[in-house]
């Protein structure tokens, strides 16, 4: 279901937040001087189709995977991790990616850099959408009802919330502008504190739970749109990652007794909304027909382009980039550029006869890739795996077979990402459940998930069933990475001992790249040194950078 896709682009937020969401702009006092023809933004918040046009236009920075290079959350979330290697054609193919693979990153690092300026510019529209949302009378015309109102501005909130949170679990505390800014004076602002971000985005989410409607209550045109259970989805994230140990050190004046009893309570909200549920064939997640259906809870949004946008920059298309950067690398099978190969590591991690790896993990065969030399094409590092679940995807549900069942587009791919699917919403009801010291409800939703697949039920449910079923379940979904910060390694072994064990598993070719992993920095990322320069307040670096 592609409706909301047609509307990404038709928004004027995109302009008009160029000036005055993070700052582009270097004369503070442009706003004053009113040229004949110029449309106020009070007058152009006159009717409901462009409230809406404003808000749709704040979902659009989540879909951008390219300014100066390419920025997509899983370089982060999946290349970071045990899960996966770089790929592409060379260890030099990508160099921040190759740099964050291996313990090598600096302040300098383009794909952080377009990464962080990319969530500030959702949040520079979001403040824009809400301060003249909340300034339009009910009633403006016959669509603006309260009802109208309060659903766009839950919208809103809930995207600025989604902003912030992808801010702090890379680069931990961040500049929290929650206004316009409107001039070069406004552009000063230091770092706020982790618990101030993360008591932001709760109140945000909390906002949005309330006001914004259930997935069931939106027209078909409006799917994938936020909702009521995305909201709870993301409090009872959100809650989970204020209950680790990693995040508790920041601070927090929420207990993680606290966090784990919220995190609960809101995963039994969705739960017993009865809005959601497991697709029967887990491969149907990962096509076009199975898009917000069923088991999504939130999805970003994509779809396919006919021009061509490189050396663009920022939204300048429509699609996603993921499609051609995790393809096989073979003319024969679509000429992709082969990122994100999964590690021998995760694909020994499956049990015997579960079919999830061989949805997430294709393994280059003769069938395949018939000939000697594309083999050897595919091959980083020794490994030659590549990710199945965005590079080789399916147009329609319960298609079989081999090479054919594949739709490859030539870059710019229709595919939408899965940020939260509801399999996902069960293993963190089980995993608040283990927090707040209830095994058994814990065993009958992780038990849920297995059975989806034809596994048996886990024999005890406890930190290591739970975190092993995350990992197979949402493997290269990009969430592994920021699963293990806040774990600090399998069984309480550490952050530094779980990632050094993994090294071990490597070949040596991938070895020699890789260094030490240092506790206490590499569990998070630098604040690009092009925004600490940019920002005429000091702001401090994070550790070791």
């Amino acid at each position: 279901m592609k409706k909301i896709k047609r509307f990404l682009f038709l928004s004027v937020s995109g302009l008009l937040s160029l000036g005055m969401s993070i700052g582009f702009t270097g004369c503070k006092d442009y706003l004053t001087e009113i040229e004949p023809g110029t449309t106020l933004l009070e007058d152009f918040f006159s009717s409901t189709a462009a409230a809406v046009q404003n808000v749709t236009g704040c979902y659009v920075p989540l879909m951008w995977e390219y300014n100066n290079t390419y920025c997509s959350e899983w370089f982060i979330g999946d290349i970071a991790s045990d899960d996966a290697l770089k790929g592409g054609g060379s260890t030099t193919d990508m160099a921040d990616a190759y740099d964050i693979e291996n313990w090598r990153t600096t302040n300098q690092n383009t794909l952080l850099l377009n990464y962080y300026r990319a969530q500030y510019q959702g949040i520079g529209r979001c403040n824009l959408a809400l301060e003249y949302i909340n300034k339009m009378a009910v009633g403006i015309d016959a669509e603006f009802t309260q009802s109208m109102k309060n659903r766009l501005l839950g919208e809103v909130h809930y995207l600025r919330a989604y902003y912030y949170f992808r801010l702090l679990r890379v680069f931990a505390g961040v500049p929290m502008p929650l206004t316009v800014l409107r001039s070069s004076d406004d552009w000063g602002m230091p770092r706020a504190s982790v618990d101030a971000v993360f008591t932001q985005i709760l109140d945000d989410l909390a906002f949005a739970q309330a006001n914004l409607p259930k997935k069931s209550e939106y027209a078909e045109a409006d799917l994938g749109r936020a909702t009521k259970g995305a909201a709870e989805a993301m409090l009872m994230k959100v809650n989970l990652y204020m209950a680790s140990s990693y995040w508790q050190k920041y601070s927090l004046t929420k207990t993680a007794a606290a966090c784990y009893a919220d995190a609960k309570d809101w995963g039994n909200a969705i739960i017993t909304s009865g809005e959601y549920s497991l697709c029967p064939n887990y491969e149907d997640n990962f096509s076009m027909a199975g898009e917000n259906g069923q088991e999504s809870v939130f999805e970003i949004q994509y779809a396919e382009v006919a021009w061509g946008d490189y050396g663009e920059g920022f939204g300048f298309t429509a699609g996603s980039f993921t499609q051609i950067l995790v393809r096989s690398r073979n003319s024969e099978v679509g000429g992709g550029w082969g990122f994100n190969h999964p590690t021998q590591d995760l694909y020994d991690e499956f049990e015997a006869g579960d079919p999830r790896r061989d949805v997430a993990i294709l393994v280059p065969g003769t069938d395949i890739i018939p000939s000697y030399q594309a083999q050897s094409d595919e091959t980083y590092l020794g490994n030659n795996m590549l990710n199945n679940k965005y590079g080789m995807y399916r147009d329609s549900v319960g298609v079989d077979g081999g090479y054919g069942k594949w739709k490859l587009h030539a870059s710019r791919g229709p595919l939408n990402n899965r940020q939260i699917r509801y399999a996902d919403v069960l293993l963190m009801y089980a995993e608040a459940c283990l927090g707040a010291g209830d095994a058994g409800t814990a065993k009958t939703y992780i038990d849920e998930v297995r059975a989806r697949v034809g596994l048996p039920g886990v024999p005890v449910a406890d930190d290591a069933a739970l975190r092993h079923e995350r990992r197979c379940e949402l493997a290269m979904e990009g969430h592994r990475w920021f699963d293990l910060v806040r774990w600090e390694g399998v069984n309480g072994t550490g952050l530094k001992a779980h990632m050094d064990a993994y090294k071990a598993t490597e070949t040596a070719e991938a070895q020699h790249h890789i260094q030490d992993f240092v506790a206490g920095k590499h569990e998070i990322f630098p604040i690009p040194q092009e925004e600490m320069q940019l920002n005429p307040t000091t702001m401090e670096q994070n550790p070791g950078y």
